[in-house]
């Protein structure tokens, strides 16, 4: 094999190793969400698939032809790139929202296979460009530096290009055509064949036949979320927007007072407290999706302007086109990173920030941290209020914790949650929970009256009762913030 050749083709193959691996999170983000867990099976299942295809990739070329072997290969790591959809779909849609452990399975049993046998080229190439035991050292590594290039441009080609440009199912199934066309082409020269056996036509059919027939979870797909409008079938007009495994925002278009969600309606309930009949207040929102705060700021307290930082272009798409948000002079929408926007803003200018910023089911560790709030704090004028959302189950750490790292910024601090959801003896009560925190001495006693004006029956810990609740909980830093770890899912069982 000429060695351009030889290059190309270890380029190639290691290139749709990476391929694979950075699409992976998004084919498994609609059923197990995105958190450091998920990118850890990922990256721990190819490389044990890039481990195995090395060894047994190199035993295989020392009992058999290489010629044999490297374009069935190439063929067999493109059918099995086909897989890997219907696969994540069959086992994600009984799995969803499981835990380390399953996401682990799920992952092995779509993602290992294709990586140990597309990284299995390299070393059938390498013993076929061994001329002799002279050159052992110059082969192996220039093509082991090749490959690892290949690796390179095929996470910078995909995490840069790729993921924004289409759709995550479209790249995986040209990425498995070209490789089933490529390792075609390849098994015809190196094999001298003139035709390919009906056999292996059958297999590449069956594994493109399976991967088509396969449902599309996403409805809306952007680089960061898998995104689904639902009408709500017991109120008119009423839709919930879902990214992920999560029911995000709920908006009625044609009344924006309603707040559906409990955590909405606390938000609306500190609102009512530091802003009565409808004064307006000057609010900052970490996270827009259906924009259902600004709206409510808007029709409520009339004069209101907000300031709304979201990740995501395709939700604040979704929100205009879609969920009848019309955009004004008194809503302004950034689009980026919380945390570099936030840095950007203007000191001392909010009456209110609304904490809402969630990937899947755990707020994203850089918006959770000491650091990140003392910049909240900086935007708030002196009696300036931070709500901030905050899901969590069974023994709550991570709820604990983040008021810890709260009250370490903030000199006034509480908690609003369901009337049974702060006793810790329990580990099958939790949910939303809504962190308010303050500067000012809080108006606690306004809260709890715009709550039971809603006709709920919530409990706004506080004082006393709120320190013996967080205890010895740790305070989230940017060196050390754990949070997929502290946080406990909703109970399956």
């Amino acid at each position: 094999m000429p060695r351009f050749a030889a290059a190309t083709l270890v380029f190639v193959s290691s290139a749709a190793v990476l391929v694979l691996e950075i699409l992976a999170a998004r084919l498994l983000a609609p059923y197990v969400g995105v958190t450091l867990e998920v990118y850890t099976a990922i990256i721990g299942v190819v490389l044990a698939g890039i481990a195995l295809g090395s060894w047994l990739g190199g035993k295989a070329a020392d009992r058999y032809d290489p010629r044999t072997l490297i374009g069935p290969l190439i063929v067999a790591g493109g059918v099995l790139a086909f897989v890997t959809i219907p696969l994540v779909d069959g086992l994600g849609a009984g799995l969803r929202g499981a835990g380390p452990a399953t996401t682990t399975i799920i992952t092995f049993l779509a993602f290992f296979a294709p990586a140990a046998v597309l990284t299995a080229v390299t070393p059938a190439i390498i013993k076929l460009q061994l001329d002799s035991l002279d050159e052992t050292g110059r082969v192996v590594g220039r093509l082991s530096a090749i490959g690892t290039t290949g690796a390179i441009v095929g996470t910078f080609l995909t995490g840069f290009v790729l993921v924004a440009a289409m759709p995550t199912r479209p790249v995986i199934r040209i990425l498995a055509v070209l490789l089933i066309l490529l390792g075609l082409g390849v098994t015809i020269w190196l094999q001298r064949m003139r035709a390919v056996s009906l056999t292996t036509l059958a297999v590449i059919l069956a594994g493109g036949a399976m991967s088509f027939a396969a449902s599309h979870p996403c409805q809306y797909e952007s680089a960061y979320y898998c995104a689904y409008i639902v009408a709500d079938e017991e109120r008119d007009d009423g839709y919930a927007l879902l990214l992920d495994t999560l029911r995000h925002s709920y908006v009625d278009l044609n009344d924006p007072a309603h707040l559906e969600f409990d955590y909405t309606a606390w938000f609306g309930d500190a609102i009512t407290a530091i802003a009565p009949e409808g004064e307006p207040v000057d609010a900052l929102h970490i996270g827009g999706a259906a924009m259902t705060m600004p709206r409510y700021l808007r029709h409520e307290h009339p004069g209101s302007t907000s300031t709304v930082l979201e990740l995501d272009q395709l939700l604040v798409d979704l929100a205009e086109d879609e969920l009848g948000f019309e955009p004004g002079s008194d809503i302004e929408v950034v689009v980026g990173d919380a945390r570099l926007s936030a840095g950007q803003l203007d000191q001392d200018g909010y009456d209110l920030v609304i904490g809402d910023a969630f990937g899947g089911v755990a707020v994203p560790w850089h918006l959770a941290t000491r650091e990140f709030t003392a910049t909240l704090h900086g935007a708030l004028h002196d009696e300036g209020v931070y709500v901030m959302n905050v899901l969590d189950y069974g023994p709550r750490e991570f709820l604990r914790a983040e008021v810890a790292t709260v009250a370490d910024v903030f000199e006034h601090v509480a908690v609003i949650g369901r009337a049974d959801s702060f006793d810790l003896n329990r580990s099958d009560v939790g949910g939303n929970y809504v962190v308010i925190a303050s500067e000012a001495p809080l108006p606690i006693e306004q809260i709890e009256v715009a709550n039971r004006d809603r006709r709920r029956d919530d409990v706004l810990l506080h004082g006393p009762g709120l320190e013996r609740f967080v205890g010895d909980a740790m305070v989230l830093t940017d060196d050390h913030a754990p949070v997929d770890q502290l946080l406990t899912p909703r109970p399956t069982g």
